[in-house]
């Protein structure tokens, strides 16, 4: 199907492109009838307007670019809502594009977003993400970036996390009130902001017991259900642990699947706590203690952001986001 051009509403209506190319941009030189004219006749006739164009006629972009590690996980796809609901309502598009945890994919994403020219960026680091030229790159293009959750300190621009210490702290405090005295953590990469953060929190509330941190306890790079299941293995026969807090639900899932298939009761016999509150938690059986972390409210809070630095706002600004400890039955030993 042919595209529909300037030219071609032009000669329908027998005036100037540039008239119409005018009255599409609301230009207050071209007569309110003749706008309307021309805004009735691009419409019958499908017109879509090139959004490149424009950018470059104006030298700025109303659209915005998001790049995430994935779509698939509940916790970015809520963020995604609440930064798309505020940015339409502000007269922004979003264009989203995934790294799924590959740093190439990151820097393609990066590359492919400046050569639309979008007016900003919001990105959450994929897991192989370092040296941050790619990014760098578009500071000094003067494209500002939000960065949220997993974020890069050397990156200027405002940041929004949430509170993964005090998740972890309280998540670790809770097992240990529930009686479970040798608790392992599933982490992700600790070269990560938060993953950094939750292993801090671990061992703020193993120390606040009067328990001694164990590095053997740590599995690192834990994340996915795949090393849930060969690590909770692991930790039961090798270390004698009672309970693991793992840094995501997907790797929490795996050790409850491979404890049932071990005929290990939980709680009873193993506490399970998870960070993220997938919906699948609450539909398990046992349900999963997990960590909620208000996704929709950072999706707000990186809109506001992004329309702020739009607006030509200096402030950089570090905010945290709340989180909630779900407390379901993997973890509820002692019962209440």
């Amino acid at each position: 199907m042919k595209k529909i051009t300037i030219k071609d509403i032009a000669r329908k209506l027998d005036i100037t492109p540039s008239t119409v190319s005018r009255a599409l941009a609301d230009n207050s030189r071209i007569s309110p009838k003749t706008r309307a004219k021309v805004m009735e006749t691009a419409k019958k006739m499908g017109y879509e307007p090139n959004v490149i164009a424009a950018s470059l006629r104006k030298g700025t972009s109303d659209t915005v670019g998001m790049i995430v590690p994935g779509i698939n996980r509940s916790f970015f796809s809520n963020v995604i809502s609440g930064v798309e609901e505020m940015l339409n309502n502000a007269g922004f598009n979003l264009i989203i594009s995934q790294s799924n945890e590959n740093l190439k994919k990151e820097k393609l994403a990066v590359q492919t977003l400046m050569q639309n020219r979008v007016g900003a960026v919001i990105m959450s680091l994929s897991v192989q993400s370092s040296g941050h030229s790619h990014i760098k790159k578009m500071v000094k293009r003067g494209i500002p970036v939000v960065q949220f959750d997993r974020v890069a300190s050397d990156i200027p621009g405002p940041k929004i996390v949430n509170d993964n210490f005090t998740g972890a702290y309280v998540s670790v405090k809770h097992l240990l009130e529930n009686g479970f005295k040798r608790i392992v953590h599933f982490s992700g990469s600790l070269g990560i902001n938060v993953y950094k953060e939750r292993m801090e929190g671990y061992k703020a509330a193993l120390e606040e017991a009067g328990m001694e941190f164990n590095e053997r306890f740590v599995f690192e790079n834990s994340i996915i259900r795949e090393t849930g299941k060969r690590n909770v293995e692991i930790a039961l026969n090798k270390l004698g642990a009672d309970a693991v807090f793992s840094s995501g639900d997907f790797s929490a899932l795996g050790a409850l699947e491979k404890l049932k298939e071990m005929g290990v009761s939980v709680p009873e016999e193993f506490g399970v706590s998870g960070f993220a509150n997938e919906p699948f938690a609450e539909l398990m059986h046992p349900t999963l203690t997990s960590v909620e972390q208000n996704p929709r409210e950072m999706g707000n809070r990186i809109a506001l952001a992004i329309i702020k630095k739009l607006k030509g706002d200096e402030e950089d600004e570090n905010i945290v986001i709340p989180v909630d400890l779900i407390i379901r039955e993997s973890s509820m030993r002692i019962k209440s």
